[in-house]
């Protein structure tokens, strides 16, 4: 079984989507485990819920860094970006992780839109599904017009089909 990005490797043609545009994308998924610590739990010993959107932002970054092949702090260089700046995250908790359990997340970007997109984060303990989590991220630069502020830009075709 190959390592994180399983799905990797097409090469169909992805058109660039205009403003009001989505394309949906279903078949990269980066896949990690990791073991829950103790540093992680409340005092009842389950999984503080604010902490698993830690770990959506962590599998986030380790998304693109398998489909595009820069590490998170070569981005902005690669890309000419500030970074996947987070605008939305939300969770539907199913069942409780709990110290010592091993997790996996898999994470996979279920849209791109011009200059936003949505991952989707599926977290199961032994199989079973346990925490289904989404966020909104958006392809964030300088403003031209004011470098202080942040702007959105169009998420490069080469980017998209990596996803493919």
């Amino acid at each position: 079984m190959a390592g994180p990005g399983r799905a990797q490797g097409r090469e169909d043609k992805i058109a660039q989507p205009q403003a009001g545009e989505a394309i949906g994308v279903t078949s990269f998924i980066n896949r990690r485990q990791l073991t829950i610590e103790w540093g992680q739990c409340d005092p009842a010993g389950i999984v503080f819920n604010p902490r698993f959107f830690e770990m959506f932002d962590t599998s986030s970054w380790m998304l693109f860094e398998a489909a595009l092949g820069v590490k998170p702090d070569e981005m902005a260089r690669a890309y000419g970006i500030i970074g996947i700046a987070l605008v939305d995250a939300r969770a539907n908790f199913l069942k409780p992780a709990r110290f010592g359990d091993t997790i996996e997340i898999a994470s996979r970007v279920s849209e791109f839109r011009h200059s936003s997109f949505d991952v989707e984060h599926r977290l199961t303990i032994n199989d079973a599904m346990a925490v289904e989590g989404g966020e909104t991220r958006v392809w964030a630069v300088r403003d031209e017009a004011n470098p202080d502020k942040i702007a959105t830009a169009a998420i490069p075709q080469e980017v998209i089909a990596k996803f493919g």
